[in-house]
């Protein structure tokens, strides 16, 4: 097999694999969406559907990962593209992650539904979700065309979604004060934020990953966080 046979082999392989992980990403990006409606609008069944769908995605993340292990068993990569290939297991594994958060998000809508709802929140919320969700899609898309620029706007970006977190924690905690009986509905709450914020955490690594795909060095300096606010406590997934 000469050697042009084996660059093409290798190429076909890895375009394959990218596009499960485009078809994950698409996946995620749904989840998360769905599950801000679920709790906005008291969805029990989007709830369950979001819950169920993330069996998808990890299954999704299994089959990426023994792809990717039978193509470097099979052609050998050189070191280029090796970087490629690692890059793509460290994209898929943030994306699972992501829909770990999106189940996490589904399962607190339910108990959520059973308590009064605190004004405003759901709304909030899912504004907070979609800016996730475009982050998510803007690092896919800049993964898929080496765009570093694109990759830096991604991790700029995530001190708006840190920004909308301190809001609603600040927020919430507000709710909690005025009357104890918002507590645990606001924790709840409170933990779905932090969910919200985190896949942000992941959009930006996605995007980190593509600076160094294409640069060969992570970013020197620190990604760009908000000011913080001093959390309650937050939760595994």
């Amino acid at each position: 097999m000469n050697e042009q046979h084996i660059l093409r082999a290798f190429d076909r392989d890895l375009e394959a694999i990218q596009a499960m992980v485009m078809k994950m990403g698409g996946m995620v990006e749904a989840a998360i969406l769905d599950a801000a409606q679920a709790l906005e609008t008291r969805d029990e069944e989007l709830a369950a559907k979001v819950r169920t769908g993330d069996k998808a995605v990890d299954a999704l993340e299994e089959q990426i990962n023994e792809e990717v292990a039978r193509l470097i068993a099979l052609r050998a990569p050189t070191a280029s593209d090796l970087r490629t290939v690692l890059t793509v297991l460290k994209v898929a594994a943030s994306l699972e992650r992501v829909g770990d958060f999106a189940k996490n998000m589904a399962k607190r809508s339910d108990v959520l539904g059973q308590m009064t709802p605190i004004g405003g929140a759901g709304g909030s919320l899912r504004r907070m979700s979609k800016a996730v969700v475009g982050m998510i899609s803007d690092a896919l898309d800049a993964y898929t065309g080496r765009d570093v620029a694109l990759a830096e706007d991604v991790r700029n970006r995530d001190r708006e979604v840190d920004q909308m977190y301190n809001a609603l924690f600040r927020e919430f905690l507000t709710h909690m004060m005025e009357d104890p009986r918002n507590i645990t509905a606001c924790m709840h709450l409170h933990f779905i934020a932090k969910n919200i914020e985190r896949m942000g955490d992941h959009a930006t690594t996605i995007a980190e990953q593509v600076i160094y795909l294409v640069t060969g060095q992570m970013p020197d300096e620190s990604r760009p966080k908000a000011d913080s606010v001093t959390t309650i406590g937050v939760e595994g997934v």
